[in-house]
Order: structure tokens, then C-alpha cells, then sequence
């Protein structure tokens, strides 16, 4: 594995440094937050600046994220271990794979259960939009979709702003945010729109553009 090549591409989806495991609590985000969207690797011993500075033991820096993984994940999760030696510094690889069973959940200091979602550097807070998309994803083959009235106007919006909000779809179609989030729902898991997730907003747009 090249460490080095990995680290100069920096944090992203399915990439995050950590100088070490304080808490076998808060790096539980991290790992749900890579089995619920594509997989990713930890990378122990390096800095967010992508510094290696090595781990000083790797025995207990595996022990940390095992009891994450069992005991603050919800389904566990099966972490992978690989030592990397750069210059006489050991770099832990950790390795969590995209999971068959999401949505996964992590136990936070108050022993509430939330779900996580890897975008981009970060491990953001699944809106209800992308949990719904988690718990149906594995249900998804043969799902048929009939284009009704209010995909034909939410079609009709992306082709004219590129983009929309839950808000916005609810608004134009006049109908509930649950019957709403149903229609996206259901639209990304046959691969035709794309949730986009920040801290701020979530908004949808065309995977595909060549519908029906």
C-alpha cells in the first residue's frame, strides 16, 4: 500500500487521518460514518495536516477501535488492520467496508443512538432523506417507478435550477414533506438523483438526466 500517495490525495469520502484514538466513543462516527456511504480508510499516525508522525503503540490503538466497532456501532462493524512502516513510523490502516446492513448508528456521550454519513472530510448527521435511503437501499432491486404528476414537475424544476430541496419539491407539489421525501427517496435508490449533504443543507440533483 502507498502510504504516501494515499495522504497527498487528503481527506475525502473514503479517506480520514487521525494522529492517534483518544476515545473509542467519538471515533465510532467515523466508522459507521464509512460503512453507511462507501467504505473508506483511517489512516493512525497521521496528522489532519497529513504529517506522519507514526503511533507509539499500535496494540492499543487496535483495541480502541475493536471496542468501537463492537460495543458503540450499531450493527458492529468488522474493522481491518494493516501496519505500514514510513521511515521507521508506523502507520495503522484501518479499513471499514461499505455494509450490506446499514443504516449503522453511533453511541454518543448522552447514550443516544444516531446515524452518520461520510461526505466529503466529514462525518455529518444522515438527514432523514439520506436515513430512509440507508434502511430502503437493500430493498432496492425491482423497485418500480410510476412518474406521476409530481416527478414530472420535480423533473421540470432540475431541468430549469439544476437543483432542489426537500422544501422546494414539497412546496411546488403541494404535497406533505413525508409523501415528498418518499418520491426522492425512491428516485435515489433507482440511481436517478443525488443527495448532496453539508452542515447547512441537503439538496438533490440529477444522476442521470435521460428519464422518462
Amino acid at each position: 500500500m502507498n502510504i504516501r500517495k494515499l495522504i497527498l490525495e487528503g481527506e475525502g469520502t473514503t479517506l480520514d487521518f487521525k494522529k492517534t484514538i483518544t476515545s473509542s466513543q467519538k471515533i465510532a462516527k467515523s466508522l459507521v460514518a464509512f460503512a453507511n456511504n462507501q467504505g473508506g480508510r483511517l489512516l493512525i499516525g497521521v496528522t489532519d495536516e497529513g504529517k506522519i508522525v507514526g503511533v507509539k503503540s499500535e496494540d492499543e490503538e487496535k483495541y480502541m477501535i475493536t471496542r468501537s466497532a463492537y460495543q458503540f456501532c450499531k450493527p458492529a462493524i468488522e474493522p481491518k488492520f494493516e501496519e505500514v512502516y514510513i521511515d521507521d513510523r508506523l502507520v495503522l490502516v484501518v479499513s471499514v467496508d461499505k455494509s450490506d446492513l446499514k443504516p449503522h448508528y453511533a453511541l454518543d456521550d448522552n447514550n443516544k443512538w444516531w446515524v452518520y454519513y461520510r461526505v466529503e472530510d466529514k462525518c455529518i448527521l444522515a438527514s432523514s432523506v439520506i436515513l430512509q435511503t440507508l434502511k430502503n437501499e437493500n430493498k432496492a432491486t425491482g423497485t418500480l417507478i410510476v412518474y406521476t404528476e409530481d416527478e414530472k414537475k420535480l423533473f421540470k424544476f432540475l431541468d430549469e435550477q439544476g437543483r432542489i430541496t426537500l422544501k422546494q419539491f414539497s412546496k411546488i407539489t403541494r404535497s406533505s414533506h413525508k409523501k415528498a421525501q418518499k418520491i426522492l427517496v425512491n428516485l435515489i435508490l433507482i440511481g436517478l438523483l443525488e443527495p448532496h449533504t453539508s452542515e447547512k443543507e441537503e439538496y438533490f440533483t440529477f444522476i442521470n438526466r435521460k428519464y422518462l
